[in-house]
């Protein structure tokens, strides 16, 4: 069937899906359960296949319609990501009853990589989602029964990604006036993210609320401008199902990416997903390391309105996560600098999201002699990540230097230029800790900032090569490409043809 027809759209993304994986056939929306937004075949046999006896015993006990019932319940109650990855608990049960297995960060004995493999990926298309009415959703995307993302799309021979963008907002709608709520659709216990698709681009959001829904780009980029590049092997929106959905992707993504924020009160009030740019420069940048070892230097240049937050917190907890093929931990501790007060705050919840561990984030802030000290406790004492402000950061970069050099321990360490101290008090305290050489190298002087601080320790020491930098910036100054950029042939000197480059880009022009 021509492709240029929805229909036809729908059926190369399922194809696809189902060549890799993911379970498919073209009847099963008529065996979608509406009421509590399941794929109820597909809970019973992911608990079937993997904890065989608890469900059984759970089924006898209470019945699997109770089930289905209670596991509806919980994901309205606490939200579908935090049911994916803690499970619920059945009166009767020793213990949760899993709901997906993912891919612990170091190795996995052969229980949890039988129970990772057991995981059931499903695509339905054409799902009637409602009971008010026969309104349906072009693919809905499911794990272990449960719904995980829909997908609206379109043909850019008919409409575009903004028609798409449009039904979501103005058709598709988590509350209609005078029903009951759409458990598929609503917050938090509905899809987590819902994809408006056309061929050429993606866009996406993590929660519906009619007309004022906000959309974010999912696309690659095209040469540096918005949009995708051309595809001469199909679509050009094709890697969302052949890379972003591929079955490790996907459940990384789900299992290590997503984070929930949350109020005052901790009361859940949004999921953020990545963007494609922050996927790829996270999944690029862990891959890097794995293949060059500590030592590296990888300038990330993402223009102000990239998410850089975000990116620094996923770039932190992948890296103090990361084990080689043996695996060993690749790294002791991740020192991430920056003002950005939200930093630590988002650190903390986005590692308790995942490992329900408190304790891994050490954060450092105190003046005077006191900083030093508690520096070295916390590195000396394996805290996973440390978080410093520009003020602390040279001496945290003096500690991890001595620890690296006396120890053999290995660090990361993540720059963030949001801020740089004007001239001023902070300037002036900066300028004293660094030495004469330091202060040499320093390109600026009378505006001193992390990307300062970091090029002036490069220039005056020898790189360890125990210490993994990472730096993140808007504009790179011309020090910071040159201490920190990669050459396209770094066997040879850098020239016209060769110049330094950063390690990932996410431009201005594409941002805007």
């Amino acid at each position: 069937m021509a492709t240029h027809k929805e229909i036809g759209f729908e059926e190369v993304i399922c194809a696809h899906l189902a060549s890799q994986g993911w379970l498919y056939s073209d009847g099963d929306a008529q065996h979608y359960d509406r009421t509590r937004a399941l794929f109820p075949a597909d809970v019973a046999a992911w608990a079937e296949a993997t904890q065989p006896n608890p469900w059984a015993e759970a089924v006898v006990k209470h019945g699997e319609a109770a089930i289905l019932d209670r596991l509806r319940k919980l994901l309205n109650e606490r939200g579908t990501l935090e049911v994916l990855r803690r499970g619920i608990d059945i009166v009767g049960l020793k213990a949760p009853l899993a709901l997906a297995q993912f891919r612990p960060a170091m190795g996995m004995n052969p229980e949890i990589t039988a129970r990772y493999h057991a995981n059931r990926l499903r695509v339905v298309r054409q799902v009637r989602y409602s009971v008010a009415n026969e309104k349906c959703l072009d693919l809905v995307l499911f794990l272990n029964g449960i719904p995980v993302a829909t997908a609206e799309l379109k043909t850019d021979f008919t409409q575009g990604v903004q028609d798409a963008v449009d039904q979501y907002r103005f058709d598709r709608m988590p509350h209609e006036k005078g029903q009951a709520p759409e458990p598929l659709l609503s917050f938090p216990g509905g899809a987590l993210v819902h994809f408006a698709v056309s061929d050429s681009e993606v866009m996406m959001t993590t929660r519906l609320e009619g007309p004022g829904t906000r959309f974010l780009p999912f696309n690659k980029g095209d040469h540096g401008a918005k949009g995708n590049p051309v595809n001469p092997l199909g679509h050009r929106t094709a890697y969302l199902w052949e890379e972003i959905w591929a079955r490790d992707s996907w459940l990384e993504i789900l299992g290590r990416y997503m984070v929930g924020t949350r109020d005052a009160k901790k009361a859940l009030t949004g999921m953020i997903f990545p963007r494609f740019h922050q996927l790829d420069a996270t999944r690029r940048l862990r891959a890097a390391v794995l293949e060059e070892g500590p030592g590296g230097k990888y300038l990330i240049q993402h223009s102000a309105g990239s998410g850089k937050t975000n990116s620094i917190a996923w770039t932190a907890h992948h890296l103090a996560d990361l084990h080689d093929a043996a695996d060993a931990k690749v790294f002791s501790s991740v020192v991430v600098v920056s003002d950005r007060t939200v930093i630590d705050t988002q650190l903390q919840e986005a590692i308790f999201a995942f490992e329900r561990t408190t304790g891994v984030v050490a954060t450092i802030t105190n003046d005077s002699g006191a900083k030093s000290g508690q520096l070295a406790e916390a590195l000396a004492g394996g805290k996973k990540i440390v978080v410093c402000t520009i003020q602390t950061f040279p001496f945290a970069l003096k500690a991890v230097q001595e620890l690296a050099a006396t120890t053999g321990k290995r660090f990361a360490v993540i720059a963030d230029e949001a801020h740089s101290s004007q001239t001023g008090e902070a300037a002036s305290k900066l300028k004293q800790v660094l030495s004469a050489e330091e202060l040499a190298a320093v390109a600026d002087g009378g505006e001193i900032g992390t990307e300062d601080i970091l090029a002036a320790q490069m220039a005056a020491k020898a790189s360890s090569a125990r210490i993994s930098f990472v730096a993140f910036t808007a504009t790179p100054k011309a020090k910071t490409l040159e201490l920190f950029g990669r050459r396209p042939d770094p066997s040879a000197p850098a020239g016209p043809g060769n110049l330094p480059a950063p390690f990932h880009v996410y431009s201005m022009r594409q941002a805007i």
